[in-house]
This record gives C-alpha cells, sequence and structure tokens, in this order.
C-alpha cells in the first residue's frame, strides 16, 4: 500500500485537473449557447434559398445546370469531411470518422477513387496519417464560421464536378440533435438531387437577366455554399455540446477517485496510528 504522502499527492492532483475540467465543462457551456444560437440563426437564410433554387430549377427546364446532372458512371468521388479543429469532446469525431473510412472502404472495393476536402485539424490528420488523396483543407476556423474561409475549399471540389475530375460529390458531418445527442450523418452535395431540393409549393416562371445560365449559376453556388455554412455550424454546435458533456463526466470521475483516494488515505494513516499505539503498548507492558 503506499505511504500517506503519495496518497495526498494524488488527491492534490486530481483536484487540480477537477479544477479544470470543471472551468472547460463552464467554458463550453458559455461557447455552447452561442453556438447554437448562430445555427438557429443560419436556418431561415438556408430554407429561403433552397426553396429559390427549388424553384428555378423546376421554371427553367430548357437549361439543366451541371449540378443537377447524374454521372452514368461514378469513377472518382469527393469526399468533404467536416470536423473540429480541438479534441476533448468525447467521441464526436471518432464517429463521423468511422463512418467515413467504412464507407471509403466500400466504395475502394467497387474500384472507385477518391479526393477528400477537409474541414476541420482532426479530420486532415487522420486523412493524411491515411495516405489520402487531399486536396483541399481548412483548419483554425475558431468559434464562429466564416464563409470567405470556406470557400476557397468548396471552390475545388465543385470546380472538379463542372470539369468532370469527380462524378460525384459526399459530405460527412454531424447533425446537432439537442444537448446529449449528436449523430454523424452522410450526404450527397453533388449532383443535387430532388429529395435535396424538395418539391416547389407551386409553378413559379422568372424573367431572367442577363440569362438563365448566370443566374442559376450564382444560386446554385449560394446553395452549396449555404449547405457546407449550415453544416459547420452544427458541428461546431456540436463540438461544444460534446465538450461540456465529456468534461462533466471527466469531473464527476475525478470527484469519485477523490472520494476513494480519500478512503484508502484514511484507512493507511489509521493503520499508522494503530502501529504505533501498539508498539507504545507493547513497549510499556515489556518494561
Amino acid at each position: 500500500m503506499p505511504g500517506t504522502k503519495e496518497i495526498r499527492m494524488k488527491i492534490r492532483s486530481v483536484q487540480n485537473t477537477r479544477k479544470i475540467t470543471k472551468a472547460m465543462e463552464m467554458v463550453a457551456a458559455s461557447k455552447m449557447r452561442r453556438a447554437q444560437e448562430r445555427m438557429r440563426a443560419a436556418r431561415p437564410y438556408s430554407e429561403k434559398i433552397r426553396m429559390l433554387a427549388a424553384r428555378i430549377s423546376h421554371a427553367n427546364p430548357e437549361y439543366r445546370h451541371p449540378f443537377l446532372i447524374s454521372r452514368d458512371t461514378v469513377k472518382k468521388i469527393g469526399i468533404i469531411v467536416i470536423t473540429t479543429d480541438k479534441g476533448l469532446c468525447g467521441s464526436l469525431n471518432t464517429n463521423v470518422l468511422r463512418m467515413t473510412l467504412a464507407r471509403m472502404k466500400e466504395w475502394e472495393a467497387q474500384g472507385e477513387q477518391f479526393e477528400v476536402c477537409c474541414i476541420g485539424n482532426k479530420g486532415l490528420g487522420f486523412m493524411q496519417r491515411l495516405g489520402a488523396n487531399i486536396v483541399s483543407q481548412v483548419t483554425q476556423l475558431g468559434d464562429r464560421p466564416h464563409m470567405e474561409r470556406l470557400v476557397g475549399a468548396i471552390k475545388v471540389m465543385l470546380d472538379g464536378f463542372a470539369q468532370g475530375r469527380v462524378d460525384r460529390v459526399m459530405i460527412f458531418t454531424t447533425r446537432f440533435i439537442n444537448t446529449m445527442k449528436q449523430e454523424p450523418v452522410m450526404g450527397q452535395l453533388l449532383p443535387l438531387s430532388g429529395e435535396r431540393f424538395g418539391a416547389p409549393e407551386g409553378v413559379w416562371d422568372y424573367i431572367y437577366e442577363p440569362e438563365a445560365k448566370t443566374v442559376l449559376d450564382q444560386i446554385l453556388i449560394r446553395y452549396i455554399e449555404t449547405i457546407i455554412f449550415h453544416a459547420v455550424a452544427e458541428n461546431m454546435a456540436s463540438e461544444q455540446s460534446a465538450r461540456m458533456v465529456a468534461m462533466k463526466a471527466a469531473s464527476d470521475n475525478a470527484g469519485s477517485v477523490i472520494d476513494e483516494l480519500t478512503l484508502i488515505y484514511n484507512k493507511s494513516r489509521q493503520a499508522a496510528i494503530t502501529k504505533e499505539l501498539s508498539e507504545i503498548v507493547g513497549g510499556a507492558a515489556a518494561v
């Protein structure tokens, strides 16, 4: 059994750790509220541009945008992986990366190749260790997503699809459900399907200025950028929620460890006192 001094040092060490995890829990709770507010604030614009893109795509049958055309054969897939820059958020990144790896193995068995765009440092490190073909990346986004930092990495994938370099673009991210639950999801970004747009409420007709091609090009690119931005905002909200829960669990576990160590310390101290008393009583009896 370790001595009382070693036990006291362990208790002090765990107490310091609990102070850190408790502080991180409070910081994550504060950031989580702001991240959820940003996520909810992005929803109205996302919904409106989705409705506009759906109406325009159905109202102009004479021009078919390349983003709406499915390829007969899929030889190369573009993958966008959205993860966090920092750890200590439970299994948030592990779940989405495990799903990505499983899908990549399935597609690789079918003879398909990949190009990867990494948003977040954890996903970038994972793909580098995997030896994947990384064509674009964005890291160190901070606590607030900025569209100007995301546009460059997204454009690489959009250009690759438009030029025929990739035949399909998939996105892997984490969907925020509530504070206690976040789930990894996979979605098809390109080509855009009717299920993604949804059916418009009515038939709309437009007068395009200068022409339909120019308008559709801009609308659909903005729509895809909005999808990515909203996915990043949801991932950030999920990150702070998962970190708050993980740090609360760490603080609770530290408290349990302190209680156990305190019990061991008291037993060790009591045993030492009993031993000293026995020695004193034995010495007095011998005299």
